[in-house]
């Protein structure tokens, strides 16, 4: 059973059945909206969002896997790949971040998820967007956070997963930013650690 999140809900990452999930795979999802008007139509151009995971130790970033460096340094955090421009968004995930949890090192609290828009399209420009948690070993979607509004913004914060004792939690953030790379998100990311 998936869980719509809204802006700010908090899921536990524990399993239904009892015990810890493993490896869990955040996906992106999107595709261009419908342009109206002849001269809209000839203009348009592919939108390339990019899905990162920066992990952060008390408040700093230690590492960061996005489409030019796609396994984290210990290997616990692995992007599927860049995708140029989208899909279907209609539920496949054009991009994915996997997390393996037991691997993630014990100094890393927090792992924060941002999607931006590397061609500079915003997100007035896009739709069917969202970012989802699955549990990679069962396939089962755990939470969706939907993308709605549009919006002037070019970047999102959509997500942390945050070490709670000897488990994890995930929070919806659905913060707008703007920024082409993770880099330039980072100022907007402290203010959700």
């Amino acid at each position: 059973m998936s869980v719509d999140l809204s802006k700010g809900q908090r899921i536990s990452l524990a399993k239904s059945g009892g015990g810890e999930l493993t490896v869990v795979r955040m996906g992106l999802g999107w595709k261009a909206a419908p342009r109206k008007g002849f001269l809209a139509r000839l203009t348009a151009r592919e939108i390339d969002l990019d899905a990162s995971a920066i992990l952060f130790a008390g408040g700093q970033a230690q590492d960061v896997v996005f489409f030019q460096h796609l396994t984290s340094n210990d290997g616990a955090v692995r992007h599927t790949g860049d995708n140029l421009v989208g899909g279907a968004g209609q539920g496949g995930d054009d991009e994915s971040i996997v997390v393996d949890l037991q691997r993630v090192p014990a100094h890393i609290d927090q792992i924060v998820f941002t999607v931006n828009s590397f061609t500079g399209q915003t997100f007035e420009e896009v739709e069917n967007a969202f970012c989802r948690l699955v549990d990679e070993t069962t396939g089962q979607e755990l939470a969706r956070y939907t993308l709605t509004g549009g919006g002037r913004h070019t970047a999102q914060i959509m997500a942390k997963v945050t070490r709670s004792g000897a488990g994890w939690q995930m929070t919806a953030i659905g913060a707008a930013a703007n920024g082409r790379t993770f880099q330039d998100l980072l100022p907007v990311v402290a203010g959700h650690l």
